[in-house]
């Protein structure tokens, strides 16, 4: 594992969600971080005292949060530049907004964007990405290449579609060559740089994949232990369009159960307009959701019946899925999934909205067990690999304050101003595998 040898600590106020309501906070928290693993957790003059097998080099950022590493379930590496573009709804804004800023993620101009995508992530606080690129392979390829670079943990795979795509291969060759660059770029990526890296298959949604791109697809990814990501259930246009495209299906879900893309590595993302029998064959699939609130506002796609899809035991994640969704912020994506949800409640009788450590633990351990890496990261425990973000509290305050009059605030309180204060100003630095991968000027 690539970490920093070197054992280190950090104080600060310690956050995290272990499950779904059940909040933990240490105020006088330290984390020791040894070989890119987290080797203690607890009280800081406990750890202090504590006799450690090599020596510790203690760092002190003042009025800190320590939580977590955020993790964004599905974002689009080419779509960054085209955010709060456009105020159509899903299927008008893709081709006349994203298809042709898709089109032109290739060569210079991707060289040119990748790498301020991923330190933008890492500005924001998140650790762990899963992302589409381009139908290019050099589009999927120059990201990995910038992933590798930026120390991110990052999911990628290069958007297949062979219907309506904005390339310029005819039909019947796009499936042919999306299919083998796919798995070229698969056999080179995936699991590299000590699993840091993977390959998720990506056909974008069934408007724009047939039958035998979605089952190759899934085929691919299962013969590698990959990933599988797609659409499922955004819009409603989206939904009536796959009825007529495949009318012999069931409902949408069904398309892709047919095709053998409900997987336990599968991602779905959006599933707003679900019914009771897809929400069942999702979790009888073990198959994920990445619900991206900001995104459906900003479309108008709907409001997420998200109590039903976790009383039916999906496990769901957040995802920025910029350029839909505005920003890379996961702080303001937790903060939209908290109002979607109070939006739902002001309709639905005996409806209770999500309180923030719940959004909070959607945007961290329910992410990691959406992505399947709940055992290793998503939570501040000994001997999970060091992802982290440490918050600067002071930028968040209405005034500033020194380290002792925060002594008054809970982890609720803590939790709640970076849901909805927080931001890529007051990350100070984010760590991957207890490696510093993006540290504020003001400290650098």
């Amino acid at each position: 594992m690539n970490g920093n040898d070197n054992a280190f600590g950090i104080r600060g106020f310690l956050v995290d969600a272990p499950e779904f309501g059940g909040l933990r906070g240490s105020r006088n928290g330290a984390i020791i971080v040894e070989n890119g693993r987290i080797l203690a957790v607890g009280d800081y003059d406990n750890l202090r005292r504590l006799p450690q097998p090599h020596p510790v080099n203690w760092i002190d950022r003042g009025a800190v949060a320590i939580f977590p590493g955020l993790i964004d379930c599905h974002t689009h590496l080419p779509q960054y530049s085209a955010v709060a573009r456009g105020e159509s709804e899903l299927l008008p804004w893709l081709r006349q907004n994203i298809f042709p800023v898709e089109r032109d993620f290739t060569g210079p101009k991707a060289r040119e964007e990748a790498p301020q995508f991923f330190h933008a992530l890492a500005q924001n606080g998140t650790t762990t990405a899963m992302v589409y690129a381009a139908i290019y392979e050099d589009s999927c390829e120059i990201g990995f290449e910038a992933a590798k670079e930026s120390g991110l943990r990052v999911i990628l795979g290069k958007m297949m579609m062979d219907v309506g795509s904005y390339g310029q291969l005819q039909p019947k060759k796009v499936l042919s060559v999306s299919l083998l660059e796919s798995e070229r770029l698969c056999r080179k990526w995936h699991r590299s740089e000590d699993g840091r890296l993977e390959y998720a298959f990506s056909p974008r949604f069934a408007v724009t994949c047939s039958e035998k791109m979605m089952r190759s697809a899934a085929e691919l990814a299962a013969r590698f232990e990959a990933y599988l990501q797609t659409h499922l259930a955004e819009n409603r246009e989206e939904i009536e369009k796959v009825h007529h495209l495949f009318m012999s299906a069931r409902d949408y879900t069904h398309v892709y159960e047919t095709c053998g893309m409900l997987t336990p590595r599968t991602v779905l993302g959006h599933c707003i307009h679900l019914n009771p029998r897809e929400i069942a064959a999702i979790a009888a699939a073990q198959s994920s959701v990445a619900h991206c609130p900001s995104s459906n506002l900003f479309l108008g796609s709907g409001l997420i019946k998200l109590d039903q899809l976790l009383k039916a035991g999906i496990a769901v994640g957040l995802g920025s899925d910029v350029a839909a969704g505005p920003e890379l912020n996961m702080w303001q994506v937790m903060r939209a999934a908290i109002e979607v949800q109070k939006a739902r409640s002001a309709y639905e009788p005996n409806l209770r909205p999500i309180r923030v450590s719940e959004a909070f633990y959607l945007g961290t351990q329910g992410g990691a067990r959406a992505l399947g890496k709940a055992k290793i990261i998503g939570t501040l425990d000994a001997g999970k690999e060091a992802d982290f973000v440490v918050v600067d509290l002071a930028a968040l305050l209405p005034y500033q304050k020194d380290r002792h009059s925060l002594n008054a605030l809970s982890p609720e309180d803590v939790l709640a101003l970076c849901i909805y204060r927080g931001g890529p100003h007051s990350t100070l630095e984010t760590y991957v595998r207890g490696r510093c991968v993006y540290r504020a000027e003001r400290i650098a």
